[in-house]
């Protein structure tokens, strides 16, 4: 994967958590209870603001019922 500029990855990694979230029709509080991560914290992922470490990325990814990979994948409309 081709990084354009520096937070791509994260930009990314933003866009997959809003969108699965809101497909599993899970509220960022009903997430972070999930996953014991801070709403907060969930919210500062969501918008790009957050250095997401991988073990928190395995925690998001659990609760999901994903893989990590899963989170990080550019879509294929996003190219």
């Amino acid at each position: 994967m081709k990084r354009t500029h520096p937070g791509a990855l994260r930009e990314i990694l933003a866009t997959n958590l809003r969108r699965i979230r809101a497909e599993k029709e899970l509220s960022q509080e009903a997430l972070a209870d999930l996953c014991q991560i801070d709403r907060t914290y969930i919210s500062g992922v969501e918008r790009g603001l957050r250095n997401l470490s991988i073990d928190n990325l395995e925690r998001l990814a659990a609760a999901l019922r994903l893989e990590p990979w899963q989170l990080i994948r550019r879509q294929a409309d996003d190219r």
